[in-house]
Parts: structure tokens; sequence; C-alpha cells
């Protein structure tokens, strides 16, 4: 055995958990990286204000920390970061360019996310010009999507989910089960294959893109499937976004009503806040409180689909089918998960109110920094001729159809839990 071969290494999700902890700990110990201004109304305020000395370097604080972890990364896993430093900071630019554009007064008037301008930049380079294969095959998805995913369980407070009552959890609970078997079975009948089939399912009932990562993780799944599933789900979140609110007040839905209703069926915390806000603050707390629950989830689904998936896989022979023992199951279980958990265990009964209110700001723009770079990241490695070809008709209609009960079921069982 080498000496390289005897070096230690982790794998990217164990790596994950390390990286996002780091990030976690460095903010309790008062290593605050503060949040730089993105929101714009005119000229005058983009250049004094967002392109201001002071503020572009809060983006540098930013940028560092963000170099800092790749490269941490790429260390533990024992990867080359020659390249890192040419692929992270061209990554960085373009996703504070789409942060910037999406900031501006137009663009929040129609409420639309950042990361949806950092998937469509990254997708219009990817698609109008040839990027060299060293940088497509260097791009951090996964590390930076997982990295937000460790963070975003910090917002996930149980106690905030309880104070509001059962009735949230209740209708997660119903809706994730109900959801998921109606996408799947409608998949299977449409002769969707296994790995589009887990992650619509697990996309169009627990939390849109994080599911849908989370379960790619669990089975193993292909990048440009997990892709395929993301554009999806930010393609329907933005008129979901937009209309529901209007068709809510139309048929004169309470707030409550309203905001369980999106809570549950829109796909994106972010579009959920935005079209929560546009109902009222009674439907802005319960519709967040009801995708919080959803995500509290996520980690349950995660380690139930890596079961399944592990017991239902064949060998190559595809004559003997895997036996799901512990260490099997253990192998495939996404680590990043425990993260997300543990980061959620951490801000909800270990630290105090005032540790938490005091990093709360700085982490919540950093979970949403490595979600935009991962989206500008899985721009920049997809082209429309292999997203959307002749053989993905099917996964498209499934999810449509899937999203479609997913509005219609969440809407009765929120009109059940919540009407008066």
């Amino acid at each position: 055995m080498t000496s390289t071969e005897t070096k230690f290494k982790l794998t990217e999700d164990w790596t994950v958990v390390a990286l996002g902890f780091t990030i976690i700990i460095l903010s309790l110990l008062g290593l605050i990286i503060p949040v730089p201004a993105v929101k714009w109304s005119n000229t005058n305020e983009l250049f004094d204000k967002v392109l201001s000395l002071g503020n572009l370097s809060k983006f540098l604080y930013q940028f560092f920390l963000v170099l800092v972890i790749a490269i941490l990364g790429a260390l533990l896993m024992r990867k080359s970061i020659q390249k890192i430093f040419i692929v992270v900071p061209t990554v960085y630019i373009l996703t504070i360019l789409a942060l910037i554009i999406a900031g501006s007064s137009a663009m929040r008037a129609l409420n639309l996310e950042g990361v949806i301008f950092s998937l469509a930049i990254g997708l219009a380079i990817s698609n109008f010009f040839k990027l060299p294969r060293w940088f497509v095959e260097n791009l951090s998805t996964e590390l930076f999507v997982k990295i937000g995913l460790v963070l975003l369980g910090t917002t996930v407070i149980f106690s905030d989910i309880l104070k509001a009552g059962s009735l949230g959890l209740i209708q997660a609970l119903v809706v994730v089960l109900s959801v998921w078997y109606f996408a799947f079975w409608l998949c299977k009948k449409l002769k969707v294959d296994q790995e589009l089939t887990m992650m619509i399912s697990s996309a169009v009932s627990i939390c849109g893109v994080s599911a849908a990562i989370a379960t790619s993780g669990a089975i193993k799944g292909d990048p440009k499937k997990l892709s395929y599933v993301i554009s999806m789900v930010l393609i329907t979140a933005i008129p979901m976004m937009i209309f529901m609110p209007y068709i809510a007040h139309y048929f004169n839905f309470s707030e409550e009503v309203t905001g369980a209703w999106l809570g549950g069926s829109i796909d994106t915390t972010g579009a959920v806040v935005a079209s929560g806000s546009l109902v009222g603050e009674t439907a802005l707390k319960v519709s967040t409180i009801v995708k919080f629950s959803q995500n509290v989830l996520l980690g349950i689904a995660a380690f139930a689909i890596s079961v399944y998936w592990t017991y239902t896989q064949k060998t190559a022979d595809q004559t003997t089918v895997e036996k799901p023992t512990l260490k099997v199951i253990w192998e495939r279980f996404p680590k990043f998960v425990i993260g997300f958990v543990g980061a959620s265990l951490l801000f909800s009964f270990f630290l105090s109110k005032d540790a938490i209110s005091e990093v709360k700001d700085s982490l919540k723009n950093l979970q949403g920094l490595w979600f935009a770079l991962a989206f500008t990241s899985i721009g920049l490695e997809t082209k429309f001729s292999e997203l959307f070809d002749k053989d993905s008709k099917k996964p498209f209609y499934a999810f449509l159809i899937a999203q479609l009960f997913n509005i219609v079921i969440t809407l009765i069982i929120a009109y059940f839990l919540f009407g008066r």
C-alpha cells in the first residue's frame, strides 16, 4: 500500500458536515461575516449603496470565506486545489451579479429569487459559449448546495414550530405522504426511470430543491437528472408564487388557510415567504411554519429513501436483490443530512436566544449564498440539449400532474385543518 493511499481522506458528505459546522462554530465564536447590501431602486442607490467601497469590502469578506472553505474541502477530499483559484472566483462573481440583478426594485416587485438569476446566468453562459472541460469538471456544485443544506438546519427551530401548534406538523405529514405516493405511482405508470421517480416524488412532496438534492444523495443519483428536477422546481415555483395568492383572494380564503396552502404547495422556501407576504402577516407566519415543518421531515425522508433504495436495487446480473444490511444502509445514507439534523438540534435545544440572534442574519445570508453559488454552478454545467430532449417529456408531464395534485390536496387539507 502506497503512502498516498494511507493519507487521511473524507468523503464529500462527511466533508460537507465538517465544513458546515466549521462555519457555524466560527460564527458562534464571534467571526460574523457582514451581510452585503444587494437591494437597490435606482442607479444612485446601485452605486452609492451596493457598489460602494464599504459594501464591496463585505463582498470581499464573503468571497474569502467561500474560497477558504472550498480549499479546505478539496484538501479533505484529497483533490487538487490549483483550479479552485480560477473556478471559485468566477462562480462567485457571476453569483453576486445575479443577486444584484435580483435585488433591483423591478425584480423584487416580481418576487423573483436570486437563485433563479444564478441558474439563468449559468445556463446562458453554458449554452452560448463552450466552457473548457477542466472548468466544468472542477465546479463544486454538490459541495456548495450541501453546505447550504447544513446551514439550512440552523433555521429549523423545533420550538418555533411547536409554538404555532400541531396543525402545521399534521398537515406537513399528511401532505408529504399523500403527494409522495401519488407522484411515485404516477411516475411508475408513465414508466419514468427509477432515479427520476424518486427525485420527482421527493421534490414535489417535501421541500423542492432541498428534497431533490437529499434524495439524489441517498440514491447516488445522476447529477444531470438532479439538474433537470431542480429546473422543473424553479420553473413551476414562479407562476405558483405569483398566482396562488390571487386565487386565494378571489375565493376569499382566510389568511390561515391561504398560508397553509402556500406553505404546503410551493416548493422553495423563498417563494413561500414571498407569496405569503403578498397575502398578509398571518398568512406569512402560517406558510413559513408549514414549510419549516416539511423541512423537518427532510432527514427522516432521506433515511427512509436510502433504506428503500438499498432494498430495491439489484446487482449487475439483475437477479439478486441486495440485502438491506445496516452496513449497506449506512453506506448509502447521505451523511450531510446528519449535519442538517445536527444543526437543527443545536439551534433548537442547546443555544440561547441571544446566541442565536447574534448569528442568525449572517448564517441565513451565508445559507442563501451557498445555494446561489450552487445554482450558478448547475447552470454552468447544464446544456438545454441534454436537459430537455425527447426523453424528458414523460418526467415533465409526471412532475406537472403531481404538482397539480399537490396543489389540490394541500388546499383540501389546509381548509380542513385551518378553516374556521
